[in-house]
């Protein structure tokens, strides 16, 4: 298995400076007992909307965006983008620090490269599930306990 992580923000190391390591070992324990790579960048809020526009049709910067690769480009899983302006708002607003926000959305998006989705209520709590499994291995709080149900 190799993670490369590329940081093409550099407010990601200013702001958490061990920030590659804390991708690394996220993107890890989601990849246990899976053989493949993944490339994770640590980018600006342009950067991800680019790609939000580009690929989904979605003018807007977004907190992560996974892109699993095509079974003939194995091993390599796909590519991961995270936006550093949204993920620090996201983690500033929600009372958790960037580090535990930064582990959560790595894992995430690792889980969608491996072809877990959230597109229907049964999906979102399978995934949501493996998401609090390992984000609990890692000693990081659960990111959906404080959401109210209707």
């Amino acid at each position: 298995m190799t993670i490369e992580i590329e940081v093409e923000d550099a407010a990601w190391t200013t702001a958490l400076p061990d920030a590659e390591a804390v991708a690394r070992r996220a993107a890890e324990a989601a990849l246990e007992g899976v053989q493949g790579d993944v490339v994770i960048m640590l980018a600006d809020d342009a950067t991800v909307r680019d790609l939000n526009a580009r690929f989904r049709d979605k003018d807007s910067a977004t907190n992560v965006l996974s892109f699993p690769a095509s079974e003939s480009a194995q091993p390599h899983l796909g590519d991961i983008a995270l936006a550093y302006g949204v993920c620090a708002a996201e983690a500033q607003a929600q009372g958790k620090s960037l580090a535990a926000h930064l582990t959560h959305l790595t894992v995430h998006g690792v889980l969608h490269l491996l072809g877990r989705d959230h597109a229907d209520d049964a999906e979102a709590e399978e995934m949501e599930a493996e998401e609090r499994a390992i984000l609990s291995a890692l000693d990081v709080a659960d990111p959906y306990a404080d959401r109210h149900v209707d």
